[in-house]
This record gives C-alpha cells, sequence and structure tokens, in this order.
C-alpha cells in the first residue's frame, strides 16, 4: 500500500511548464518508439520546418523577421491555450472526496458497517457510519485547503521568455536587415509563447516550446530530458535534408521543449506549444513514470504496514479467542473487526497531508516556497549544506572595483575594451558584465553608437570560461575582444601589452601577471583578464579557433562584500548541526578571503584539478575535511556531493546558476532562487524568494519543527495501538463477557482521532529543532514496544478495578465494566501524546500549543459525557458511580508519572529527537 503516493498526489503535480520534465527521461533509442508515439501532423510539421529555410517557416507560422504583433500574440492565445503541457488536472469534487474516502481504513469500516447493518444493529451502523463520514470530510476539508495552498505558493515562482515582438507602423516590405532589427524585446511568461514569437535563448535556459533555429552562435542544447543522452548537441539555424520522420529529434535546427541550452546564443521562432509539442504528445508516457519513493515515503509506508502486519496476526487471535469463551461468533466478529479498525492508523493520512501544508505555508512566511512537500522532511534532516559563495555569502551586488593594465597600473583602455566587450554580448549578461556596463559615461565618451558596430561573437561557455565579441571600428578594422578567466585567457594569449610596447608572453612575464592578479585576489577582488587583437575586416564569422594570439591588456577587478547577515547565519546553521561548505568555480585566494570574512574556518582549499584527478573513495575521504573547494567545473560539484551523500550525509545544495544544476538535482535537497536561470529552478525541490543563508536557517528549523509533529502522531499511533492489543487479549482470556462492545470500540477510536488532529499545530521544543531530524523506523518500533505495554498495565489495573471494586464481573453488569475501561481508554490514550510530544516533563516544562490543549479537553470531557449523560442507553453504556472517579484521577496520575518515569530511561538508553 503505497499511502505518500495518494497523500501527495495533488502537491507533486507540477504547476509550471519545467515541473514536467525534472527527473524524468525517454530512453535511450527514442527515435524509432517515440515516432510511433507522435502524431504523424505533428512529425510532417517538424519536418518541413526543418527543411525550409527560416524565412518560410517564419511564413508558415504567419509571422515575421521581428515576431507577432501583441495583439496577434493575444488572440492566438485565446484561440490555442496557454502553452502549457496537459498534466494531472486538478480533481473534481466529488473525484477528490472519492480518494480521500477509498483508503483501506475506511473500506474497512464501511464493511463493518454493513455487517452491522445486515445484523439490525442500527446503533453501531449510525455510530460507524459516522465515523467514515467524519474522517472522509476532514480529509477532503483539510487536503482542499492544503492544495490550493500549494497552487497558492507555486503561482510565486515564475519563469519568463525573453521574445520579440514587432512594433507597429513597420511594414514587412522593407528591405530586410536581420532578425529582429525592428522589433522590441519583451519578458513574458512561458505559458503566454504563442506559434510564431521568435525567442532569444541563452546559456541556461529552458526551451519553453518546439522551435526552429533562426540565427545561433555556438549554440549546444542538452536534450537528455527527451532522449536520455548525456552529451550536448550543438544546434545550427541551416535547413536540414537528410531527416526524416524516424530521426525528427536529431535535427540540427530544430529545438524541443523540455530540453535546455547549455552554452552560447540563440534567435528561435516557436513552432508549436503546449500539447502540441512533440513532448507534449508523449507527456502521459513520461508522466506515467513515477519517482522512486523518498526515505520518509519508505519510513511511513513501513509504519503502516507493520500495523496492518500485526493486525492480520492478532485480529484472528482475539475473533477466536471471543468466539470460543463467549459462544457468540457474530459479536466476537464485529468486536475482532472494531480491534483491527482500532489497529489502523486511518487519520494518518490527514495528519501527514495537515503537517505538510502547514510546514509548507510557515515556510512560505518565510519566504521560502516548497515546490515539493515531502522535501520539507530532507529540510529537517540536513546536515550539510553545500553552497555556492556568489550572493549567497556575498551581497550579490557586484562592483566594478579597479580596472589596471597587465602591471596592476590603472588603465582607462581595459575598461573600454571591457564595456564594448559586454554591451554587445547578447548571451547570460551576468553580475559582472552589469558592474561594466554601469559605466554609461562611456557610452557617450566612446561614440559606440557611432563608431563601432557588432560583427559577431563567441559566447561563453564553461568549458572555455571565456567570451569574444568582434566590433568593427568605424569599419577601419575589427577588433576581437575576449574577457574571461585569467587562465583562460593566457592559454589564448602570445603577447601583453605593456604601456605603449607589446612584449612577448614569456613564462616569466606569466610569473609576474600572475603575482599581480594573486595581489588583488587577495584583497578580496575577483580578477577578469581582458585581450584583444585587431582583425582584418573582410570576415564576418568567427568562432572558438579565432581566439588566438591575442594581446593581454589588463583586468578588471570587482569586489563583492560578503552580507551582513552571513556570519550569523553560518553560525546559527552551525548551532543547529549544519555543517556549510562552499563550492565555488572562483579563484582559491577570493573564495578564501570570504570565508574568512564570513567566520568560516578555512585551513586548505581543494581545486577542481584535484577532484578531477581522485577516485571516489578518496573523494569521501575528502569532502570530510575540506570546507572550501574552488575552481570547480559543474561535474565536479556534483561530485561532491554525491561523495557527501555517499558517506551517510543528508546533503543540501544551494546555487542559481546553470553550472549549478547538475549538483541541484544530485542534493537530498536542492535549493535556488527566485532570481536563478530556468534550469537552475527546475532542478530545485526549494525555492528562496530572498536569496540569504539567514532565511536558510529558518527554513531549516521550520522543516524540523513539522517533522517533529509528524513524529508525535506516528509514535503516539503505533504504541497506543500495540499496547490496546494485549489489553484485548487478556481481557479477552479472562473475562466472560466483551471488554468492549463494538460500538463502544469505535467510537472511542473515533473521538482519539478526533483529538490528535491539532497536532500539525502544536509547539515543539527548541532543542528538538537544534540538531537534524531523520526518519528511523527502527526507532518507531523500538519506541512502540517500549512504551505500549504501559498502557496495557493500567489497562489490566482498571480491569481488577472494576471486577473487584465495583463488582462488574458477571454479563448483566458488563455495562459497567465497559463503560469504565471506555473512559479510562479514552482518557489515557488522549493523554499520551502530552506525555510523548516531549522529552521534558509535559505540562510543567513543555507545553502544547492551545489548539491541541482545547482538543485535548473537549474530547476528554466527551469520553466522560457519553456513559454519564442521556446518549449513554444508545451505546449501551451505564453511568459510572461517584466513587469512580477519584480512582480515575489516581490512575491517570499514576500513568502520566510512570509514562514520564520510563520516558527517562527510554532517553538516557536511546535518546530522543
Amino acid at each position: 500500500m503505497q499511502i505518500l503516493n495518494n497523500l501527495f498526489r495533488a502537491f507533486v503535480r507540477r504547476r509550471r511548464l519545467g515541473g514536467l520534465f525534472r527527473r524524468r527521461a525517454i530512453p535511450t533509442g527514442h527515435s524509432a518508439n517515440q515516432a510511433r508515439s507522435v502524431p504523424p501532423e505533428l512529425t510532417r510539421n517538424l519536418l518541413l520546418a526543418s527543411r525550409n529555410d527560416a524565412r518560410a517557416t517564419l511564413a508558415r507560422l504567419n509571422s515575421s523577421e521581428d515576431g507577432l504583433y501583441d495583439e496577434g500574440a493575444e488572440a492566438l492565445l485565446a484561440q490555442l491555450g496557454p502553452n502549457e503541457v496537459e498534466h494531472e488536472q486538478p480533481l473534481s469534487p466529488l473525484q477528490h472526496l472519492w480518494q480521500c474516502y477509498k483508503n483501506p481504513f475506511n473500506l474497512l469500516l464501511t464493511l463493518l458497517a454493513v455487517v452491522s447493518y445486515v445484523t439490525e444493529d442500527v446503533k453501531a451502523t449510525i455510530v460507524i457510519g459516522s465515523m467514515v463520514v467524519l474522517s472522509t470530510l476532514l480529509r477532503f476539508v483539510q487536503e482542499g485547503r492544503s492544495n490550493r495552498a500549494a497552487a497558492r505558493l507555486q503561482a510565486l515562482v515564475s519563469n519568463k521568455a525573453t521574445v520579440l515582438r514587432r512594433v507597429d507602423g513597420v511594414h514587412e516590405e522593407r528591405q530586410s536587415s536581420g532578425f529582429g532589427a525592428h522589433a522590441q524585446q519583451r519578458e513574458v511568461p512561458l505559458r503566454e509563447l504563442m506559434p510564431g514569437d521568435i525567442i532569444m535563448l541563452s546559456a541556461g535556459d529552458m526551451i519553453p516550446a518546439d522551435c526552429r533555429v533562426l540565427s545561433a552562435k555556438d549554440l549546444f542544447v542538452s536534450q537528455a530530458a527527451m532522449t536520455g543522452e548525456s552529451l550536448p548537441v550543438e544546434k545550427q539555424p541551416e535547413a536540414a535534408t537528410s531527416v526524416d520522420a524516424g530521426s525528427v529529434l536529431d535535427a540540427t535546427n530544430l529545438l524541443f521543449m523540455g530540453t535546455n541550452v547549455v552554452s552560447g546564443s540563440a534567435l528561435a521562432a516557436v513552432l508549436a506549444t503546449g500539447n502540441r509539442t512533440y513532448f507534449g504528445t508523449i507527456a502521459t508516457r513520461v508522466t506515467s513514470t513515477d519517482r522512486a519513493p523518498t526515505a520518509f515515503e519508505n519510513g511511513v509506508n513501513s509504519v503502516s504496514w507493520l500495523l496492518i502486519r500485526f493486525a492480520a496476526i492478532m485480529v484472528p487471535i482475539v475473533l477466536l479467542l471471543n468466539g470460543f469463551t463467549k459462544g457468540d461468533w457474530t459479536e466476537a466478529f464485529l468486536f475482532a473487526l472494531s480491534v483491527a479498525v482500532g489497529l489502523t492508523p486511518e487519520m494518518l493520512p490527514m495528519i501527514v497531508t495537515s503537517t505538510l501544508a502547514k510546514g509548507a505555508v510557515s515556510l512560505s512566511r518565510q519566504k521560502v516556497v516548497v515546490k515539493r512537500l515531502d522535501a520539507i522532511q530532507n529540510f529537517g534532516a540536513m546536515d550539510v549544506l553545500c553552497t555556492d559563495k556568489t550572493g549567497t555569502l556575498t551581497q550579490d551586488r557586484i562592483a566594478l572595483e579597479r580596472h589596471t593594465d597587465v602591471m596592476g597600473h590603472d588603465s582607462d583602455e581595459v575598461l573600454q575594451f571591457a564595456y564594448l566587450n559586454s554591451y554587445y554580448q547578447t548571451g547570460l549578461k551576468n553580475l559582472l558584465d552589469r558592474a561594466v556596463l554601469e559605466h554609461v559615461e562611456l557610452h557617450t565618451a566612446m561614440r559606440v553608437t557611432e563608431d563601432y558596430r557588432k560583427v559577431d561573437e563567441i559566447p561563453f561557455d564553461f568549458q572555455r570560461r571565456r567570451m569574444s565579441v568582434v566590433v568593427a571600428e568605424r569599419d577601419h578594422h575589427h577588433e576581437l575582444i575576449c574577457k574571461g578567466a585569467l587562465e583562460e585567457i593566457l592559454q589564448c594569449c602570445t603577447q601583453m601589452r605593456d604601456g605603449d610596447a607589446l612584449l612577448p608572453l614569456t613564462p616569466e612575464r606569466i610569473t609576474q601577471v600572475l603575482e599581480v592578479t594573486q595581489q588583488l585576489n587577495a584583497e578580496g577582488l575577483r580578477v577578469v583578464a581582458v585581450a584583444m587583437k585587431e582583425v582584418p575586416p573582410g570576415k564576418t564569422q568567427y568562432g572558438i579557433p579565432d581566439e588566438c594570439d591575442l594581446t593581454l591588456i589588463g583586468y578588471v577587478a570587482f569586489l563583492d562584500p560578503p552580507k551582513e547577515t552571513a556570519a550569523s547565519a553560518i553560525k546559527a546553521l552551525h548551532e543547529h548541526g549544519v555543517v556549510v561548505k562552499v563550492l565555488t568555480g572562483d579563484s582559491e585566494l577570493v573564495a578564501r578571503k570570504v570565508c574568512r570574512d564570513v567566520g568560516l574556518s578555512v585551513d586548505q582549499v581543494l581545486l577542481g584539478n584535484d577532484v578531477e584527478a581522485m577516485d571516489e573513495p578518496t573523494l569521501r575521504d575528502a569532502v570530510e575535511r575540506y570546507t572550501l573547494f574552488a575552481k570547480l567545473a559543474p561535474l565536479h560539484k556534483e561530485r561532491i556531493v554525491r561523495a557527501l551523500r555517499a558517506n551517510g550525509h543528508i546533503t543540501g545544495f544551494m546555487g542559481d546558476g546553470i553550472n549549478d544544476a547538475p549538483a541541484l538535482r544530485a542534493a537530498d535537497i536542492g535549493i535556488s532562487v527566485d532570481s536563478a536561470v530556468d534550469i537552475a529552478k527546475e532542478a530545485a525541490d526549494i525555492i528562496l524568494l530572498e536569496k540569504s543563508l539567514m532565511v536558510l536557517e529558518q527554513g531549516v528549523v521550520e522543516g524540523r519543527r513539522t517533522f517533529s509533529n509528524m513524529l508525535k502522531y506516528i509514535r503516539m499511533t503505533a504504541s497506543s495501538n500495540f499496547g490496546n492489543v494485549f489489553s484485548v487479549l487478556i481481557a479477552s482470556a479472562f473475562i466472560p463477557f466483551l471488554p468492549m462492545l463494538p460500538m463502544q470500540l469505535l467510537m472511542q477510536n473515533l473521538l482519539y482521532d478526533i483529538s490528535q488532529i491539532a497536532i500539525p499545530f502544536d509547539n515543539v521544543d527548541d532543542e528538538l529543532v537544534k540538531k537534524p531530524l531523520r526518519w528511523n523506523p527502527q526507532d518507531i518500533g523500538r519506541f512502540m514496544v517500549f512504551f505500549g505495554p504501559i498502557s496495557s498495565l493500567f489497562d489490566v489495573i482498571t480491569f481488577v478495578l472494576m471486577w473487584f471494586v465495583f463488582h462488574a464481573n458477571t454479563p448483566d453488569k458488563q455495562a459497567l465494566f465497559q463503560s469504565g475501561w471506555f473512559v479510562v481508554g479514552l482518557l489515557t490514550q488522549t493523554l499520551i501524546v502530552h506525555m510523548i510530544r516531549t522529552p521534558k516533563i509535559p505540562f510543567i516544562q513543555s507545553r502544547a500549543s492551545w489548539p491541541l490543549l482545547l482538543m485535548t479537553g473537549v474530547v476528554m470531557a466527551a469520553g466522560i459525557f457519553l456513559p454519564m449523560g442521556p446518549l449513554a442507553s444508545y451505546f449501551k453504556m451505564q453511568a459510572l458511580p461517584a466513587s469512580y472517579f477519584p480512582w480515575l484521577v489516581v490512575i491517570l496520575l499514576c500513568y502520566a508519572v510512570v509514562t514520564t518515569l520510563l520516558k527517562r530511561v527510554y532517553i538516557r538508553r536511546y535518546g530522543w529527537q
């Protein structure tokens, strides 16, 4: 029985376009099999778009080189609907009600109600039917609220695309001057993209629809979500002639929804959206692939199955024992079924749903959006947090601090070349580019618009770690301007400029260069090298091979100061048992200084090259000893995260770039921010609306509170049910009548369950959130065996009391016996949550929340009222004598004291989480 599969069904639905792609891939060997599952019309349209040139494709889409008009896009949106793949639709109220009803526990209750009706026990039928209705409605109402809350949270995270839209008054008869020459750039939500839209793509973007490449520069796309192939594929705009229906996914000029841009840039025309995409046509096959159950799901399922197996063994024993000793097999059968109901945790789905939903809403108040509710458990269990440096430990407000020549002297010329590079590049403009472009005075002083014209660019990628633009200066010559990581730039340079002199880049001069840049790094500055070369004006297409024989002209150095709250946040995380490790692609010196400023002790640094050379056992040992990992490639981050998980750590990773996506997927809990690139947000389980470690620390604490409250109910249910079975067996063996009628047992169970619906809103001791909380099914079993017999002991004391003191020892006085045990059983079961909700002394050192206290008081009062009030005859009970209640108080006090004392023994021996 996969309880949580139904439990979380409403929440694992992806409300966003990208949500259909995560952790799912169509197996390799895709072409033939998928072609048969895709409508022939779609395949024909894709083939036609691939074989036609770009302008013919736009004409077929009733679009132009400048894209669609806003009015035309709006009309298409109304006609075709939003760009969303059909996913699991929200259930209708009737369907949801059915889902809430059809769990094994309600089915068992229904069977019992039918049997009661057949045997003409109308009162039992009414009570059991009320129990089913109340249980179903409680879950229906609570899950409905949770669904709506989850939908509101998902709406806080949005993805957008940059599109080109036509400007009014521009006629298509004009001379063509390139795609988008007379268009405006717009940020449009992905769901509003329409066929005919022209979108701009760069590294980190998800492909939001099926598209035809119009122009591209070193465009590499990961198609793993569609084909299962791990290597990126290069895409180009040229028309294809060798593509057939069986290999449409291999077309080099087509982009498919669900893939993502690894490097380069492109303009692409949207061919199809939503269900009309290649992905949309096979979405049902893709979404039918369930992800593997989490440790939490497995744990809850294991407890449920444990109780069900326990019931499967004990219930027949109860049936046979009562049948042979009492002689009334019908009554024995009803009683055995009632015991089975009492053993099943029918409120478990609702309690877990309520607790997780309440935790998600609480986290949203901390500006934390939970994409998968079961990720909350990993949030609370996390004991290692890996984080990047920029924007997390630092302010994410990079300022251009220095612009120097090769020898470290201030140089305006270097800044001018860096400005041209940042201004004309069309790829992903990072914070460094924005810091350079803040020097807007250069635009006028250099006469950028008048004297310069862009010729081409060579986009950034994470292998080269540099990017170049080629500009024509007054058409006299071309200048290739390259900026990027120092080591990568040096590989392309053969000389350097020192003043007006051009000097060969000898090993000695390289040493000088490194000394200058290391000094800048030691000041906490991030150094980006700038190089250039002049090229004759005849060439119009440039590529990576042209990045050679460059002249190093200087550096631009940036400062990203640590956040004021970073040190206190890291300290708070350490106090809560979370070790922070920094994984960065930046240089060792810069990263070391930032770590020092925020209070992270760094003795040694593990570099990316060292990670590359290590085998897995060596890396698993190294990740325990190092706090700072610098100059890492994306796959290095992923390997480090996997090594930490292999060592048994619950590992979180926080990142916002395309280079962080592999590590985000590899972590137990991926954490990103709303400003992250699409692929990073898609890979994450949790989105921070505020990129702050302090917010993260608050989220960790809330996750632990949520998990702790779930654990209370599971522990309580397991131990109480375990104890009840022994009580029933003892009573059945020695008492000549049923210790409690089936209807009474069901009513007791119903009231007991109602008392627990406030558990998700209970307080949690500060000590319980100081360290990571992990799911441990073995601990649940041990807890059940340890505390269950305590309730059985006091049940036996109640049997003795009713038998010898109140002389309820004959069948004609069974109503008194049953009423006495009904009250004691209900009150001890209700009281137990206060005993085990905290390792402290309940009501004195730790007090429950007012909703739980109120619910406990109401249910205890109702339990006493039933045998004492006018409803007693309906439940075949008898009013208890006044002398019973002093005994009741003594039993409850002794129960609380014994449970508290034995709890201390349990904590000393096994601990408490």
